[in-house]
């Protein structure tokens, strides 16, 4: 009868419903865990964690812990938005949690407007928490491109922000924040020779005048007399005395810790790590130490491991006579029990791959300088990013580069492009962005397209009459001999090298080679014609 028809029509309805979620359940499960799979991940799942806990571009790292969340920041110069500050709950799995700087406003040049300024931006990134808000400070130097230095703070409630920024008129070089139980705010800082500034309460201004507090250069890890100034500061107070870890000797250095019962000194010191065995030539160097709920401390330290990276490495702190020794008798033991936080947590690591599903920008992702917000959309075309083309002469000079970084030890990024919109005179591809630079890209010329292989400026290859609408287009580089090289496809399955190997370098010094998405124009015409990019997917292996 028709009751018993509908009773079973309503069940079978929602069997089937069932069934159809439960086929889905193992692809949202691959999706879950595609991004820990294919990235590079220091948690072994066994209740230890391998160096490094970042093999991506996080230099100069500084680290804060608030209850039980802790942040690390990085340098990441021009590149926007920038100061990029992570989110850890036991300090070796992270994710991204945002960023101080949203964009640089008081040089035309940030917007490659009458020249650029690749290499500056923020340098040196120092963070602390104090009374329920959150403080960066950065330096923006001067002698690359500009005739004068600055020292920036940044201040917000939220980790997210927003973030508030006051620009100093004083130049305060690497500088290192110190709130003191006193409630008076220090800011160390200086290259070679060292100075403490006192700050105003609020931080936002400069009180006293820079005071001199070390001088003293080194031959090598243990001997004066030498030509290695000390860097790179960080200052705690720790059982009423004052502590200032300093790196020495660049990338090929070591690390210094200063004591004193006074934050103007007198200063004592010690050498607190001396390794490069994990990647020789390149020494631990360069960090900031955090204090767990138990007591415990932990020092997370760069490394150079250029042109990919300068990565960012987790090691113990045993107290010796009052001094903070990293790692294992001043040595890296590269793989270490996992901080005792209380509990264990899921593995995670920064965002990379990217669908372009979302109406906001993934953190993942900074562009070469300030973007014009006109000229690129994740909406105009539902799932795709769009990038509009601007008039320049190479990809140094273009605008709306979307960037983030390569991995070692080898990594892979992957495209898929729509070209479609292209006009007369553009050049819209996916490449390796440093320099020296190297891409694949269509141009568009008379209405005809070719694909190219540039590496930097010069083209190695090209591919006349392309037809097609979608073209794929593959980056891989590897730690071995710092090498990239290039792939095409026209069918998303088989990939073909094209052109020659980039050897990676950094001319724009300090900062790692990013994958960048990018379209240009040589011509006037040209601009305003776009590229759709359907997708970005990372493999790090």
């Amino acid at each position: 009868n028709r009751i018993e028809y509908e009773i079973k029509h309503f069940y079978m309805k929602r069997i089937l419903t069932l069934l159809i979620i439960l086929s889905f359940i193992p692809l949202l499960w691959a999706q879950k865990n595609y991004a820990t799979k294919n990235v590079w991940m220091p948690d072994n799942g066994d209740g230890t964690f391998t160096n490094p806990i970042l093999w991506g571009d996080w230099a100069d790292p500084d680290v804060i812990r608030v209850k039980d969340d802790f942040y690390l920041i990085g340098t990441s110069m021009q590149y926007v938005p920038g100061c990029p500050i992570l989110h850890s709950k036991d300090l070796v799995n992270w994710e991204m949690a945002g960023y101080a700087i949203e964009r640089y406003d008081e040089d035309e040049r940030y917007d490659l407007k009458n020249g650029s300024l690749y290499m500056n931006g923020s340098w040196a990134n120092s963070i602390r928490y104090h009374n329920g808000k959150f403080y960066v400070g950065f330096c923006t130097p001067d002698g690359w491109g500009r005739e004068k230095g600055n020292f920036s703070i940044c201040i917000a409630d939220k980790i997210e922000g927003p973030w508030e920024r006051t620009i100093f008129p004083e130049f305060m070089y690497d500088p290192g924040l110190l709130f003191d139980d006193d409630g008076k705010v220090y800011v160390v800082h200086g290259q070679g020779t060292l100075y403490v500034t006192e700050l105003n309460a609020d931080a936002k201004s400069v009180k006293g005048k820079p005071v001199k507090i070390w001088e003293k250069r080194f031959k090598n890890a243990h001997e004066f007399g030498g030509g290695f100034g000390m860097e790179g500061s960080h200052a705690y107070k720790i059982n009423g005395k004052y502590y200032i870890t300093c790196p020495a000797g660049g990338g090929q250095g070591w690390q210094i810790c200063l004591r004193s019962d006074n934050i103007y000194g007198p200063y004592e010191h010690k050498l607190i790590m001396n390794d490069n065995d994990p990647y020789p030539p390149y020494g631990f160097h360069q960090g900031g130490m955090v204090q767990l709920k138990n007591g415990d401390w932990w020092f997370i330290i760069m490394q150079d491991r250029m042109p990919i990276a300068r990565t960012a490495n987790l090691v113990p702190v045993t107290w010796v006579d009052g001094w903070p020794m990293l790692g294992v008798n001043g040595k890296d033991a590269v793989t270490y029990p996992k901080p005792n936080v209380g509990k264990t947590y899921k593995m995670k690591a920064p965002a990379t791959s990217d669908e372009f599903n979302d109406k906001k920008l993934g953190l993942q992702w900074q562009w070469n300088h300030n973007p014009d917000p006109t000229r690129w959309s994740l909406t105009e075309r539902k799932g795709y990013m769009r990038i509009k083309a601007s008039k320049a002469t190479n990809l140094h000079d273009a605008r709306n580069t979307l960037t983030q970084r390569t991995q070692g030890p080898l990594s892979q990024g992957t495209v898929e492009m729509d070209v479609t919109g292209l006009k007369n005179g553009n050049v819209a591809g996916f490449g390796i962005f440093q320099k020296p630079y190297a891409y694949v890209a269509v141009t568009q010329n008379e209405g005809k397209r070719k694909i190219v292989m540039c590496n930097n400026g010069e083209t190695i290859e090209s591919i006349d009459n392309f037809a097609g609408d979608k073209l794929w287009i593959r980056a891989r580089v590897t730690d071995r001999n710092f090498e990239a090289r290039l792939f095409y496809s026209l069918d998303g399955v088989n990939y073909r090298p094209i052109g020659n190997e980039l050897k990676m370098k950094n001319g724009f010094r300090w900062t790692g080679n990013h994958f960048g998405l990018f379209n240009f124009s040589t011509t006037e015409e040209g601009v305003e014609g776009y590229a759709d990019f359907n997708w970005f997917r990372f493999i790090n292996k």
